[in-house]
C-alpha cells in the first residue's frame, strides 16, 4: 500500500530538483511538462502562459513531434477548456475531454485526447500559466486519480516558485545587461569616432598634397582606405555585440512584445502588439525582424505625431512571419523624402530585410499615416 505514494513523493522529489537547476523561463517551462508528464505517466502534457490579448504568449507541449507541431498551426487561443483553467483555483479531471460541453475541437493534425487532467500555475492572486495532461497511459479505463491530482497540485505550487525565481533572475539579467550595454556603447562610440576623427584629418591632408605633392596625397589616400576598413569593422563589431540577448532566450515573440511594453509606457502614444501563431524563425530573420520593429517604432513615435501605433506579428501560410508597423500620423511620400535620418531609416531597413531573404513595403502618404511591412520566409 505505501509502494505507491513513495514512489510518487521521489518522483516529484526529482521534479523538483530538475526545475531549482533551472534559471531561464523557457528552460523551466519545458521542465515542469516534461516533469507533469513523466510524473503522471500520461502521453501528451502542456503549459500555456497566458497573454493579455486572448492568446498565449507561450505555449511548452512534450509527447508531440516537430513535425506534428509544426502542422497543428498557429497556437491555440485562450477558450473552452484551455480558459477554464486560467480562470478557476483548483484541478479539473475529466473521463473524456470531447464530451464536456466547453470542448470546442481541434485542428486536424491535432491528436486524438480523452481523459483530461488539468490546473492553474499560480502565485497569490496572479495565474502564471495552466497545466494540461491527456491520455494516462494504462488503457483505455485507467484515467486520472485523485493521486494524480495531489501530486499535480504539489507540482504546480513549487512549478510557480521556480517560474517566479526565473522571471526574477531574468529581470536582475535585464538590469545587468542594460548597465552593460550602456558601458558598451560608450566604448564603441570612443572607438569608432577616434577612427573617423583620423579619417577625417588623413582624407584632408590627402586633399591638400593633391596638387603640389601627387606622390604623397596618393599614400594619404591609401591610408584613408585603411582607416575606413577598421571603421566598417568596428561598427560590424558593435552590431554583434548589441544583438539583444533576450532574443536568445526568449525568442522573437516575447521580446517584440516586452519592447512594445516599455515603449507603450514611456510615450504619450498608446502603443500595442499582437501576435498570431508565429513560431520560431532563423535566428538572422528574428533579428532582422526585431530591428526593423524597432526602426520603424522610432520613426513612428518621433516623427508622425500618431496617437497610435500598431505593431503586429502573424505567421504566412508558407511557415515565415509578416511585420506591420502602423501608424494613423501625417505620414510622408516614399519616393520623394528627403529627410536624412528618416531616409537613412528606410534604406537600412531595406537591407536588413533583404539580407535575412525577405522584403520590405513602405506604404504612406500625406496625411494618410505610415505603415512598415516587413516579411520572411522562414526556414
Amino acid at each position: 500500500m505505501d509502494k505507491g505514494p513513495r514512489s510518487g513523493l521521489a518522483a516529484v522529489s526529482s521534479a523538483l530538483l530538475a526545475m531549482s537547476r533551472r534559471l531561464e523561463v523557457r528552460d523551466v517551462l519545458r521542465t515542469i511538462v516534461a516533469s507533469a508528464r513523466e510524473l503522471l505517466d500520461a502521453e501528451y502534457a502542456a503549459l500555456g502562459v497566458p497573454d493579455d490579448h486572448g492568446g498565449f504568449a507561450q505555449f511548452v507541449v512534450d509527447g508531440i513531434s516537430e513535425e506534428q507541431w509544426r502542422r497543428i498551426g498557429p497556437l491555440p487561443r485562450q477558450h473552452g477548456i484551455l480558459a477554464a483553467m486560467l480562470h478557476q483555483d483548483g484541478p479539473e479531471r475529466l473521463a473524456d475531454v470531447r464530451k464536456d460541453p466547453r470542448f470546442g475541437g481541434w485542428p486536424a493534425a491535432h491528436p486524438e485526447m480523452s481523459d483530461f487532467l488539468g490546473l492553474p500555475i499560480r502565485d497569490g492572486e496572479e495565474t502564471l500559466g495552466a497545466l494540461f495532461l491527456a491520455n494516462k497511459r494504462g488503457g483505455a479505463a485507467a484515467g486520472f486519480t485523485d493521486e494524480d491530482e495531489e501530486l499535480l497540485s504539489l507540482l504546480a505550487q513549487h512549478a510557480a516558485i521556480a517560474l517566479t525565481n526565473a522571471h526574477l533572475y531574468e529581470r536582475s539579467r535585464e538590469l545587468t545587461i542594460a548597465e552593460e550595454r550602456s558601458r558598451l556603447a560608450h566604448e564603441l562610440h570612443d572607438a569608432v569616432s577616434q577612427k573617423l576623427f583620423s579619417l577625417r584629418l588623413t582624407a584632408q591632408a590627402a586633399a591638400a598634397l593633391v596638387d603640389r605633392d601627387p606622390a604623397r596625397a596618393k599614400d594619404e589616400l591609401q591610408q584613408v582606405a585603411v582607416l575606413a576598413a577598421e571603421a566598417a569593422d568596428e561598427l560590424r563589431a558593435a552590431v554583434t555585440e548589441l544583438r539583444p540577448a533576450a532574443l536568445d532566450e526568449d525568442g522573437l515573440v516575447a521580446t517584440l512584445r516586452n519592447h512594445v511594453r516599455v515603449l507603450d509606457r514611456a510615450h504619450t502614444a498608446a502603443v500595442t502588439f499582437t501576435c498570431d501563431g508565429v513560431r520560431a524563425l532563423p535566428a538572422s530573420q528574428e533579428e532582422a525582424l526585431l530591428r526593423v520593429a524597432q526602426e520603424a517604432l522610432h520613426n513612428a513615435l518621433r516623427h508622425s505625431g500618431a496617437d497610435r501605433v500598431e505593431v503586429t506579428l502573424a505567421r504566412t501560410s508558407g511557415g515565415g512571419a509578416v511585420l506591420r508597423v502602423r501608424d494613423g500620423g501625417r505620414g510622408f511620400s516614399p519616393s520623394t523624402v528627403r529627410t536624412a535620418g528618416r531616409h537613412l531609416g528606410l534604406v537600412s531597413m531595406r537591407d536588413r530585410a533583404s539580407g535575412a531573404g525577405g522584403r520590405l513595403e513602405v506604404h504612406s502618404e500625406p496625411g494618410e499615416g505610415t505603415t512598415i511591412e516587413m516579411e520572411v520566409p522562414g526556414g
